[in-house]
């Protein structure tokens, strides 16, 4: 089992940044990615960005390139998303996910292992 825990979320204005936390415990060592997702009030989960834990490759959802930067601590067991130019349609529920093995990297179904969320409200 992988115990994930997300932290960082809050409120901000248009244009400004925040930096998620996700950090891990228990058998870290299987995970092969870990990955951030959203979900808007009314709206499905979306990928937004993934990491792969061995050697930090990276992949983004196009609505998030050029903003969000995932990394990883494996020394920490912690992923982290930094967030900048954060638009109003950021404003989501934000869930850390990590996953045994790969299939597709953007489906939720991947995932073994998920975070309780946190909220991340941008203002206009």
């Amino acid at each position: 089992q992988v115990q994930l825990v997300e932290s960082g979320g809050g409120l901000v204005q248009a244009g400004g940044s925040l930096r998620l936390s996700c950090a891990a415990s228990g058998r870290t060592d299987r995970t092969y990615v870990r990955a951030w997702f959203r979900q808007a009030p009314g709206k499905e989960r979306e990928f937004v960005a993934v990491i792969r834990s061995s050697d930090g490759i990276t992949y983004y959802a196009d609505s998030v390139k050029g903003r969000f930067t995932i990394s990883r601590d494996n020394a920490k067991n912690t992923v982290y998303i930094q967030m900048n130019s954060l638009k109003p349609e950021d404003t989501a529920n934000y869930y850390c996910a990590a996953g045994l093995s790969v299939a597709s990297v953007t489906a939720e179904s991947t995932y073994d292992f998920w975070g309780q969320g946190t909220q991340v409200t941008v203002s206009s």
